[in-house]
């Protein structure tokens, strides 16, 4: 069609946009074929946007004409998610940078997608506020690129990734229509399927995002270690001890090396490793936990023990930190900045399998990363001019990631997907779980304009094997549930899922209802990982006396119901922040297994987030899998989130009923036409 209709559709685009703001020049149009990753693709046109409606007929056209597009910020992507792999329409946001509003009353901003993070940073600074999520890239990539990637940072060990700070935000969606998702919606959580959607299912044109007050104090301290093992020791005691640091990062000799040379932060060079421990709240409690984490760090080995003083030494030693990959970019003209997420428990043998895939492949490796949460940044520096390098290189990260998968966790905790990591997809997840995905995206955006051909693998991608771990087992009446409900969609009958009924009050017959209180499993606590797997039917009783028995916390309210009932009826939104993954059945009786025990993971549509408020419409819950704490967590949200009545369904709701349950066997009284 675009080859066809060039001349009429740049035409058109220029109608709309912004004089000089569309760019067909073959030098413009180099510029927009790579991000930071090693991807490149060509597009044939760059349109700039100034506002939301401008976005809206950009993407109104090329839905007239069938020609794909992708939404860009600034290019710092590291999986080549905004590369235009089909051609196309890039269309730009980095010109839509207002700060529209900042609220401290009630603890929100509302920015367009172009604003840089660290200009929002600096402006709440002013206020006595900050905004958490604080990629290493801060200083240039934007928030929109953070929103589409569910980006992360040093800090989302305590305060999470970029999904547990939107609280709404305006999409231009792939059928040309502008609207608004909120947390305060009734239904289905449409807004958390498209943080890190990668541009996929809509372009984001307004966020509304939390922020929160700036500590009373803040305290950064470095410690350094003869080796990588005992300040890995350390980390584990300090995540055991209760202490949820702002920060807790790691770097090894080859990083601390290239910093020195470079930024010259003040890290010793005879350390082996370096801990950066960043401790924030009351002064009362900075206190007492930096008692306790230097201790750790003494009795695992640390011969220094450094507590920055003053604030210009707090801020060159974070220096040294963000300005790693610019350091170690210094000692070669590339540098693959791969990152796989393991379990907490499980670093120390990842730290030890990617030591070994380095030499194996004889690339230079640097190891930098987020220890609090197991994610793990390996930089392979290499030249890509050198083609033999760069395949080993890239043998090399594919490796980790597998690595990564085989010990319980994910290809992903920060940098999304892309196209760099779509055929390692098949490596985490479930062909059932990606053939959701694959039906997410076609009903919502059925001619697959908006950035295709990312995230989800392709058929023509070689499907490699499965490299996760068997699954959890199921409990006998996780079987029977099973066993019922495949029969009766296999025979078209449609079913009313009911928990403890704590939720629903509608008179059912009783031949028409599946009951899944009967799941009420504790199926594993991982008291090293602090990660809790449960059937949904488990009380909120019974699950807070079974972790309070442990010494666990779960900041969950009290109340009759069950979990799964929580989740459905979005009885208590704040759940959300608490979600590590979930196991739902499916109306065509597949089973669909969608993260898993690792704190920090950002692969795929955010799935167990969308069923927040989906009132057993679209799958069954079978079990959840959720993050606890050694005590009762600090942190509390000014916002509130509105519990959800039964909702009216609207366009998109139905198109992703479409997706899950296409002849609505599920809770069929919700979808009825009215």
């Amino acid at each position: 069609m675009w080859r066809d209709h060039k001349v009429k559709i740049i035409a058109e685009l220029e109608r709309v946009a912004d004089k000089g703001r569309l760019l067909t020049d073959e030098v413009d149009i180099l510029s927009y074929t790579y991000d930071a990753a090693l991807d490149r693709a060509r597009p044939e046109a760059i349109f700039i946007a100034r506002d939301a409606a401008q976005v809206q007929r950009a993407v109104q056209i090329c839905l007239k004409h069938k020609v794909p597009y992708v939404a860009r910020g600034a290019g710092t992507n590291l999986s080549g998610g905004c590369i235009p792999l089909k051609g196309g329409v890039v269309i730009s946001l980095v010109g839509m940078d207002k700060i529209l509003e900042i609220d401290t009353q009630s603890h929100f901003a509302v920015v367009e997608p172009g604003v840089v993070n660290f200009r929002l940073q600096k402006e709440l600074e002013g206020v006595g506020f900050f905004y958490a999520p604080d990629p290493a890239s801060y200083k240039a990539c934007t928030l929109g690129g953070n929103v589409a990637e569910n980006a992360g940072g040093p800090r989302c060990l305590k305060y999470g990734v970029t999904s547990n700070h939107v609280l709404a935000l305006e999409c231009v969606m792939p059928n040309g229509d502008i609207q608004k998702w909120s947390l305060q919606d009734s239904g289905p959580e449409i807004m958390s399927l498209l943080v890190g959607a990668e541009g996929t299912l809509g372009i984001v044109t307004k966020i509304w995002l939390k922020i929160l007050p700036m500590p009373e104090m803040i305290e950064t301290s470095l410690a350094a270690f003869p080796s990588l093992e005992s300040a890995i020791e350390a980390v584990s005691e300090i995540i055991a001890s209760g202490v949820v640091p702002r920060t807790l990062e790691a770097m090894d000799r080859v990083t601390v090396e290239a910093v020195e040379s470079y930024v010259h932060a003040g890290y010793p060079l005879q350390a082996e490793a370096v801990l950066l421990i960043e401790l924030d709240g009351t002064s009362s409690r900075v206190s007492k936990e930096s008692k306790i984490v230097q201790e750790i760090c003494k009795k695992h080995k640390a011969f220094e023990y450094r507590v920055a003083r003053e604030f210009q030494e707090r801020e060159k030693l974070w220096e040294g930190r963000r300005g790693a990959y610019a350091s170690l970019a210094r000692l070669a003209p590339n540098v693959l900045v791969e990152d796989g997420v393991v379990p907490r428990n499980k670093l120390s043998e990842a730290l030890k399998d990617i030591k070994e895939i380095a030499a194996k492949h004889e690339v230079k490796m640097a190891l930098l990363f987020h220890a609090g949460d197991g994610n793990l940044h390996p930089n392979i520096i290499f030249d890509e001019r050198n083609l033999f390098e760069t395949k080993q290189v890239k043998r090399a990260g594919y490796e980790i990631l597998k690595h990564c998968v085989s010990l319980g966790g994910s290809i992903s905790g920060e940098h999304g997907i892309g196209v760099d990591k779509r055929v390692a997809m098949s490596w985490l997840f479930t062909p059932p779980t990606l053939n959701l995905f694959r039906r997410l995206k076609k009903f919502l955006d059925p001619d697959n304009l908006s950035n295709p051909d990312k995230i989800i693998p392709l058929a023509s991608d070689q499907e490699p094997i499965l490299f996760r771990p068997s699954s959890k087992g199921w409990s006998f009446q996780a079987q029977k549930i099973i066993e019922m409900a495949r029969e009766r969609c296999a025979h078209k009958i449609s079913s009313v899922i009911i928990g403890s009924g704590t939720k629903l009050s509608h008179p059912f017959r009783r031949e028409d209802i599946l009951y899944t209180n009967g799941l009420d499993q504790v199926l594993e606590l991982d008291d090293s990982n602090y990660t809790l797997t449960v059937e949904a039917g488990i009380t909120l009783h019974v699950l807070k006396e079974t972790l309070k028995k442990k010494g666990f916390y779960l900041p969950i309210p009290d109340g009759k119901g069950s979990l799964g009932g929580l989740i459905s009826a979005k009885a208590w939104g704040g759940v959300r922040d608490y979600l590590l993954g979930m196991r739902l059945l499916l109306a065509n009786g597949d089973v669909v297994e969608l993260g898993g025990n690792v704190v920090k993971n950002v692969a795929g549509y955010d799935v167990p987030k969308l069923l927040i408020g989906s009132w057993g419409g679209l799958a069954i819950i079978l079990d959840v899998t959720l993050k606890v704490f050694a005590q009762p967590f600090p942190l509390s949200s000014h916002i509130s989130y509105l519990s959800s009545n039964f909702f009216v369904p609207n366009n998109w709701h139905r198109r992703i009923k479409q997706a899950f349950d296409p002849d609505n066997l599920f809770n069929p009284w919700i979808f009825a036409e009215r």
